[in-house]
């Protein structure tokens, strides 16, 4: 494939678009929670799940997405990816019930499933190498960095200025400009070879998953319930199965050597707990910001913008101390500051004020955050042979949106117990106060859990941690 394919900066163009859609996916709906829950009388266990779908569907199905990608054809699929994202997020946006919104939220998961993992991998073969390439994957990645944000920001302003149905309505006329520009620009290819799917992998890992994060959804009921205890055994019977599959296909989903690696099992497990506090705990600090504090929707979503705007000042730091001290030092390091940041927003009261109470902690959870992540991608490819860099760098991804989807439930089952304890009927202030404040501290517990990790797991030379050469970002 020549560097200098026909069109290459508007291929760039469209599949930066498509990125910054699935990211910013993510969290635009946060801002507009409060306003749907108001709306469709949602309960606060069934209002995680507007979030839990999406996460839980895009990561279950990212390892499958890429290799259909692969497989089919990365223009086709990312084509049909576009035209189902866009169909699922006109069914959430004139939803008329909870239950109708949830679902649709799950079909834009598995979209988003299927659009990630094309997109890099059209990248990848459209840009193979040179400055064009660092150019592109550069553009690309900033985007990714700035999805969240963006969908802050965005989905305050849908919020306030509009109605919270926007914030899903308004990906159709991004999926209509995606699909025009990836029939006139984007260009075909495909995996050759003997390619089949690991369907049963696919999906036992996708049910394995789903019963987990319901199980502990299900645990605000109480842990020692039986559909508690049920749903969370059939899903570790599940992944138990899934993984003896994939020790017996020919080609699976999930080669196991790849986590099975020391180092690279450290930062996947890492990678799940950063999802843990990004996904779940911010969304409860969005929760404080509106209904707590009573902010307007566009003044919540830009009050969370200084944790990005932290990591996006850190990281190039943190990038040129990485060839200097080696990973290790910094995800040892950085779960403590985020945990830091954690504790200091756990501090809230219901009365207390936005530049006293959140801006530090945010900003401190940035820092640490910044340490995080810019080791993590080059520790998950570490030693990975080039035949399983898509599918390591997909699991990657994966183990986030899942860590998330795993941590919001629990941030729920602890935020409800604790609103329960205070025993007032109807929440008030100061209970769901206490409750965010659980949340953020068991976030900590967390991130302080993935520094003992890393301390534990990452070892060895500062040039074993580092991999040689470009690392592959192909997903597929």
């Amino acid at each position: 494939m020549k560097t200098t394919t026909p069109n290459r900066w508007l291929t760039l163009c469209v599949l930066a678009l498509t990125q910054l859609v699935v990211v910013l996916d993510g969290t635009i709906v946060n801002i507009a929670l409060p306003q749907a829950q108001q709306e469709l009388g949602l309960t606060d266990g069934q209002r995680q799940w507007v979030v839990t779908a999406y996460a839980l569907a895009f990561g279950a199905l990212l390892l499958l997405g890429g290799r259909v990608a692969d497989y089919w054809g990365r223009k086709r699929t990312y084509l049909v990816g576009m035209v189902g994202f866009g169909i699922a997020s006109a069914w959430g946006g004139v939803a008329s019930s909870g239950l109708e919104l949830i679902i649709a939220r799950g079909f834009q998961g598995a979209f988003a499933a299927l659009l990630a993992p094309a997109a890099l991998a059209l990248l990848t073969v459209t840009f193979t190498h040179g400055r064009d390439r660092n150019t592109a994957f550069a553009v690309f990645g900033t985007i990714a960095g700035a999805g969240a944000a963006v969908g802050l920001v965005l989905g305050g302003v849908l919020t306030e200025f509009a109605d919270w149905r926007w914030c899903l309505l308004v990906n159709v006329v991004f999926v209509i400009v995606g699909l025009v520009g990836g029939i006139l620009f984007v260009r075909e290819s495909k995996a050759e070879g003997d390619n089949r799917y690991d369907l049963l992998g696919a999906a036992t890992v996708t049910l394995g998953f789903g019963s987990l994060v319901y199980g502990f959804s299900l645990a605000e009921h109480g842990w020692g319930a039986p559909d508690t205890i049920g749903f969370l055994a059939l899903g570790v019977g599940l992944l138990t199965l899934f993984v003896y599959i994939e020790t017996k296909v020919a080609q699976p989903l999930l080669p196991l050597r790849i986590v099975l690696d020391r180092v690279r099992g450290a930062a996947f497990g890492i990678q799940a707990i950063a999802g843990i506090v990004m996904i779940g705990a911010t969304l409860y600090l969005a929760f404080h910001l509106q209904i707590v504090l009573g902010l307007p929707p566009l003044e919540a979503g830009l009050a969370n913008l200084p944790l990005t705007i932290a990591i996006m000042i850190v990281a190039p730091v943190a990038t040129k101390l990485l060839p200097v001290i080696g990973p290790r030092p910094l995800m040892i390091t950085g779960p403590i500051v985020v945990a830091a940041g954690l504790v200091y927003l756990s501090r809230i009261t219901a009365d207390g004020d936005y530049f006293v109470q959140v801006l530090p902690g945010l900003l401190i959870m940035g820092v640490g955050m910044a340490c995080v992540f810019v080791p993590l991608q080059n520790l998950a490819l570490t030693g990975v042979a080039p035949h399983d860099a898509g599918a390591a760098s997909a699991f990657t991804n994966s183990a986030m949106q899942i860590g998330g989807s795993i941590g919001l439930s629990v941030f729920t089952a602890v935020y409800t117990g604790v609103v329960a304890g205070a025993g007032t009927g109807a929440p008030t202030p100061e209970a769901m106060t206490s409750g965010y404040s659980a949340v953020f501290l068991g976030g900590a517990l967390v991130m302080v859990l993935g520094s003992v990790i890393a301390a534990a797991l990452i070892r060895g030379p500062k040039s074993a941690l580092m991999p040689q050469g470009e690392p592959a970002l192909h997903l597929g």
